[in-house]
């Protein structure tokens, strides 16, 4: 059950979908990519440094799997109040992610701010895939791709070529999907298998301590879980069978 759970809990995103954030620094094309993904303008392109306040979340086919692609706000020093809380949800919305694009202007040289971006990616490498990006591929190059050598960035063009990430994007969550293992086929499974993980983790601790009531209930319980995950038993039948040689009356 727990190499059960594990593998499911790691492939999550086949049930429920796949989430993406594109993250970089503002004026680096994130909205210009996801509308490319999208094939159609679902974001607000500006030359205006800040344009996007808050995430912005669509669904999209890549293959046979379900993805969504969460447009943030650019990170940077924020001044502004509403700016800087729709930084600190780019970050959030990182943390619940399970890929990472990260977007750098090819045409400057890396300032502060790109700096801030690897350092944010140094942190999740991890337990994130990450993916990087040089945009504006059509424009001479000052940006020092040295700098994302452990990233194995794509050159990209986000006005008219996003092929490469989208190649990334299928090859992965294709290899995600390719084990033979069983795996659970819902989040609510997941969920059950979790809490009945967890009841029978604490039903040991009592029976170690002598404390038969509270292992009967946790073991009861971790029942009820399993249980949820295919069909209706019967539970007075399974605990007198389980729990027939234990005496626990006080």
């Amino acid at each position: 059950m727990q190499n059960t759970y594990h593998g499911s809990k790691s492939r999550e995103g086949l049930i429920d979908g796949f989430k993406v954030s594109i993250i970089g620094k503002p004026n680096v094309g994130k909205s210009s990519l996801l509308n490319a993904l999208l094939r159609y303008d679902r974001a607000i392109i500006s030359n205006i440094a800040g344009t996007t306040r808050d995430t912005i979340e669509e669904s999209l086919k890549i293959g046979t799997h379900l993805v969504k692609f969460v447009d943030t706000a650019g990170i940077r020093e924020a001044q502004e109040t509403i700016e800087k809380i729709g930084i600190e949800r780019s970050i959030s919305s990182i943390e619940s992610s399970d890929i990472v694009i990260a977007l750098f202007d090819g045409s400057q040289k890396a300032d502060e701010d790109d700096q801030k971006i690897i350092k944010l990616l140094e942190s999740f490498k991890e337990s994130k895939e990450i993916l990087t990006a040089i945009n504006k591929n059509d424009l001479t190059r000052k940006f020092d791709i040295t700098m994302l050598e452990a990233y194995h960035p794509t050159s990209i063009s986000c006005k008219d070529n996003v092929q490469s990430i989208i190649e990334q994007l299928t090859k992965f969550l294709d290899e995600k999907s390719d084990a033979d293992d069983l795996i659970l086929i819902s989040k609510r499974q997941i969920d059950a298998v979790e809490q009945a993980l967890g009841h029978i983790d604490d039903s040991f601790s009592f029976l170690k301590d002598g404390e038969l009531e509270l292992f009967a209930y946790n073991m009861n319980e971790a029942i009820h879980y399993i249980a949820s995950i295919t069909t209706l038993f019967e539970r007075d039948e399974i605990l007198d069978k389980m729990f027939g040689s234990f005496c626990l009356g006080k």
